[in-house]
């Protein structure tokens, strides 16, 4: 159940952006194994001006910053698989390594409310947090 949010610098085609969300939901779904229809996924475009970047960066347009709230379990080797994969897939849209960052919050399950109001640690999600 993570909720991504990713905030972008630059604008991008209507076909770009789904591959982006696409290469950011497959690198997620790889490393937390969570089942294909579990997709929460958000993206946010800022004029450059208003979305501050390190000055180090060789291309400031393409900087991502990927913020995901997930339920806390995951191993560590988990979350590095994570962080591995989305460097890497959006690598292959053109955006450097060094210009991705990850921001990792994990939630207890009892302090989300799902399905109905119900607490997650009521819930049977279908699949396994602690991978």
């Amino acid at each position: 159940m993570p909720r991504v949010l990713i905030e972008v610098r630059r604008q991008y085609t209507r076909e770009q952006e789904t591959v982006l969300i696409d290469k950011v939901f497959e690198g997620l779904r790889d490393a937390f194994a969570l089942p294909e229809s579990d997709r929460n996924l958000r993206l946010v475009v800022h004029e450059p001006h208003r979305f501050s970047c390190p000055p180090d960066r060789a291309q400031p347009e393409f900087y991502t910053h990927i913020t995901i709230d997930a339920f806390a379990g995951r191993s560590l080797e988990a979350k590095r698989k994570l962080y591995r994969n989305l460097a890497g897939n959006l690598q292959a849209l053109g955006i450097p390594r060094d210009h991705v960052t990850v921001l990792l919050r994990e939630v207890p399950r009892e302090n989300w409310g799902i399905r109905g109001g119900q607490a997650a640690c009521d819930v049977e999600l279908g699949f396994n947090v602690e991978v």
